[in-house]
């Protein structure tokens, strides 16, 4: 029985050195990333495509690099213009160039590496030279443009380093996004008193505004008022004085119309005056030959 099991033991030996060294022939590369190979020790400058892949055992030992879109969130402190202590938070979306991922990888590592290495470094110099151009107000009001420059000033950094590196184009930047600004105690208080002094402002303008709307609607409807009655006292005025010319025209072509009025007025009482020289007040004989018909 000890001797089955010796000469057992060293068969299963030869058994598992055989998977091993089966399961060391080949490697399958993940979805979204490539299989960069080092043999003994060494990168090989071309990068396995994702899948079945058979390797030399025990010689070649695969790497596999992450080549689909990768963020990361990164918070930069800086000074605005106005020296306000502004905090920057962005969030960079990128990927390795899968052709270039044996190099990439061999002069600066694998995704966390670039992550560490190149964007994040990239981010902070970026946000702060950017933040440095802009008053505190002028981030919140022009954000899209602050977004823009920060987006170019990464995109330089991480060109111009993977240059000296010569292995331009390894990343590719996809997406830069400012996610949040937050900006010292003293100016927020600062910005929310400036914001009700323009709200009081801006109702206190609207307030003098409908004043004076009300106080020109009640001249205005004085003076049409003013206008009505002024545009009466005309037409009454000339109605009058047309009745005046009318009847003075008529007296100068009939006399005897006075005499009339007077006896239309006349309460049948004779005026107690004596002398020569009174003028008579009806000249009845006057009045009694102008009403005689013609020819008698």
């Amino acid at each position: 029985m000890n001797s089955v099991l010796k000469g057992l033991i060293p068969l299963g030996i030869v058994i598992v050195l055989l998977l091993i060294g089966i399961g060391s022939t080949y490697v399958i590369v993940d979805a979204g990333h490539v299989g960069v190979v080092k043999r003994l020790g060494a990168v090989q400058p071309e990068a396995l495509a994702e899948g079945f892949h058979f390797k030399r055992p025990f010689i070649d030992e695969v790497q596999q690099v992450d080549i689909r879109l990768l963020p990361t969130n990164t918070k930069a402190t800086a000074a605005s213009k106005d020296l306000q202590t502004v905090s920057t938070e962005v969030n960079v979306a990128y990927s390795l160039a899968g052709p270039l991922a044996p190099i990439t990888y061999q002069r600066i590592g694998g995704a966390e590496n670039v992550a560490a290495a190149i964007v994040t470094p990239a981010i902070q110099e970026s946000v702060k030279a950017v933040t440095a151009q802009y008053t505190a107000e002028e981030l919140v009001t022009k954000r899209a443009i602050v977004k823009q420059a920060i987006q170019q000033a990464i995109a330089s950094f991480i060109d111009n380093t993977l240059q000296e590196k010569g292995i331009g184009s390894a990343v590719q930047l996809a997406n830069v996004a400012i996610t949040d600004f937050a900006f010292s105690q003293e100016f927020d208080r600062a910005i929310e008193a400036k914001v009700k002094a323009e709200q009081e402002a801006l109702r206190a303008k609207n307030e003098k505004l409908m004043r004076v709307t009300q106080a020109e609607a009640s001249a205005a409807e004085r003076q049409l008022g003013a206008d009505a009655e002024a545009y009466s006292t005309e037409v009454q005025s000339k109605a009058r004085a047309d009745a005046i010319k009318r009847e003075a025209e008529a007296l100068q072509s009939s006399p005897q119309i006075i005499q009339l009025r007077a006896i239309e007025k006349w309460d049948g009482i004779l005026p107690r005056i004596q002398g020569s020289g009174v003028v008579p007040f009806l000249n009845l004989g006057s009045i009694a030959d102008d009403a005689k018909p013609a020819g008698h």
